[in-house]
């Protein structure tokens, strides 16, 4: 099928694994276009109904193929939550070309970075995007080979292109090579275990079995207006713009992250659904409590990305909320998820059900499976398991015969839960963020003050963990929180990820074959 044909006829029959996400998004321009979806922003504050944002992608479409995009070509994005952002998602799929997110919070260095690795032959950014100037972060595109276009929504700087050229036209006539339900249409950086986040690709077909299985297991969420949170560098993010492109639900987006007003939202348009991780609910919590703020309309609220307390889910059902936990990832965003209906223990104390399609096998350090109820590691695969990574060096990390490792510890009861109890990942989960260690690490051995650095998670009530690095410093040499924050933010890094707590040792607990043991860290601390 042809894109246009996309763009101005109806979806084509048949299941959900029979079409991708451009019919879809179609449809449910034509079947319920007065949808809202309301952009909360200090700055840009806006409601649109799924018609128009429909109208505008397909003008943003035509655009794109205007200058040149061909299918199968990376676009990289990196827009908060505005209505820019999701325009942006529907035409970059409708023109048959790949969405690569970014973090919002992410600096020039990590930019410059991801763009160079992925070929991406165009970049979208905003005059205002997170906390970064903008002109420090093209300063640092500068010269890369395969970008050929930069487009900038707000006022456009010098060699780069207004964001409005885009939309300008008319729709009009375009064939490219058809979209097929297994042609790649994400691409997404992940930090993992090393200090090269991992590209990860993911299919039509995929987006669009992690979408359904969702719905399939709690119909009536389709139906629950929401307040959308997380920012599209995330798949989690990604996936909740997919969904409010297709379901007829009013949508809440916010643009950044602030208690106070995800409160007042979710009691001004009575939200039935939202997720976030734990911090997200916490404050949320802390702010209805404080200010009396009444949040009985919040029937569901998912969280996951960093270990979730049972004491959180017990605190949220106190007052009316039913919230349960879920666990899942870049690679399989959805493996397990709580449901409304589980008792309060179920929800609390474990991560949920597998969703459908999805197998899991636990497994010990030899590889056997292990009996119900004992811990192993984690091992998945389902139809919205990723394509695979991006780059060579990672195509075989994490996978086995077809199963994805997830480098995670937990353990799958008789009854069907699954609970995740530690991970083998050395990351920090720093308010559902995914920090590398090794990054950190080697950020931190670059200052002229430090000889070694090793950096882990610090135990934390509101984020879940905080970034701990454990300095070896030059004889006379100063390492604080302070000189920290300066040289992350002289190296471009995303302040969040600079360490909040600086321990000088002597030197670093390291096995007879040279590697950190974090364990006798962490009993440090």
């Amino acid at each position: 099928m042809r894109i246009a044909d996309m763009l101005n006829a109806g979806p084509k029959a048949g299941t959900p694994e029979h079409i991708t996400l451009n019919d879809e998004i179609a449809a449910a321009a034509r079947g319920h276009p007065g949808t809202e979806v309301i952009f909360d922003s200090v700055e840009n504050a806006d409601t649109a109904t799924l018609g128009e944002l429909f109208d505008e992608s397909r003008r943003m479409a035509c655009g794109l193929i205007a200058f040149g995009i061909r299918p199968g070509d990376v676009v990289a994005l990196q827009i908060p939550n505005r209505r820019e952002c999701l325009v942006a998602h529907a035409a970059v799929w409708l023109a048959g070309a790949v969405l690569l997110p970014i973090v919002p919070i992410y600096g020039p260095r990590e930019v410059s970075s991801i763009l160079h690795r992925s070929r991406a032959k165009a970049f979208i950014t905003a005059e205002t995007s997170g906390k970064h100037d903008i002109g420090t972060i093209l300063t640092a595109i500068e010269g890369l080979e395969t970008l050929s276009h930069r487009f900038v929504v707000g006022n456009a700087p010098p060699s780069t292109v207004p964001y409005s050229a885009l939309v300008a036209g008319g729709v009009t006539e375009f064939a490219p090579t058809p979209i097929e339900p297994g042609h790649r249409c994400l691409l997404i950086y992940t930090s993992g275990t090393t200090a090269q986040p991992k590209g990860v690709q993911h299919s039509h077909a995929g987006m669009l079995a992690e979408v359904h299985s969702i719905d399939q297991m709690r119909t009536a969420s389709t139906l629950l207006s929401n307040l959308s949170v997380f920012p599209s560098g995330h798949v989690a993010g990604v996936l909740s713009i997919i969904r409010m492109l297709i379901n007829p639900a009013t949508s809440v987006v916010m643009d950044a992250w602030d208690p106070a007003r995800a409160a007042a939202l979710i009691s001004k348009h009575e939200i039935g659904a939202s997720a976030g991780a734990p911090i997200h609910l916490s404050q949320i919590l802390s702010v209805a409590q404080q200010d009396g703020l009444d949040l009985s309309s919040l029937a569901e609220y998912t969280t996951g990305a960093a270990g979730v307390a049972g004491a959180l889910i017990r605190r949220a059902d106190k007052i009316g909320i039913c919230a349960f936990r879920s666990y899942g990832s870049t690679e399989h965003p959805t493996v397990s998820i709580g449901d409304p209906d589980d008792p309060l223990d179920r929800r609390a104390d474990t991560d949920g059900r597998l969703t459908p399609g999805t197998q899991v096998l636990i497994v010990d350090d030899a590889g056997m499976q292990v009996p119900a109820g004992v811990n192993g590691e984690i091992l998945t695969r389902g139809p919205e398991l990723f394509l695979g990574y991006i780059d060579s060096d990672h195509h075989s990390a994490g996978s086995n015969d077809g199963w994805f490792r997830t480098g995670d510890v937990g353990r799958l009861d008789s009854a069907g839960f699954l609970t995740i109890t530690d991970r083998k990942k050395d990351i920090i989960v720093r308010g559902g963020e995914n920090l590398s260690s090794r990054e950190i690490e080697d950020v931190i051995a670059a200052h002229p003050a430090v000889i070694d650095a090793a950096a882990i998670g610090m135990p934390d009530d509101v984020y879940g963990e905080r970034v701990c690095a454990f300095v070896v410093l030059k004889p006379g040499g100063h390492f604080t929180v302070s000189d920290a924050v300066e040289h992350f933010g002289d190296c471009g890094l995303a302040l969040a990820k600079s360490p909040e707590r600086v321990i000088a040792v002597a030197e670093l607990p390291r096995t007879a074959g040279g590697k950190i043991q974090k364990h006798l860290l962490h009993d440090w601390l």
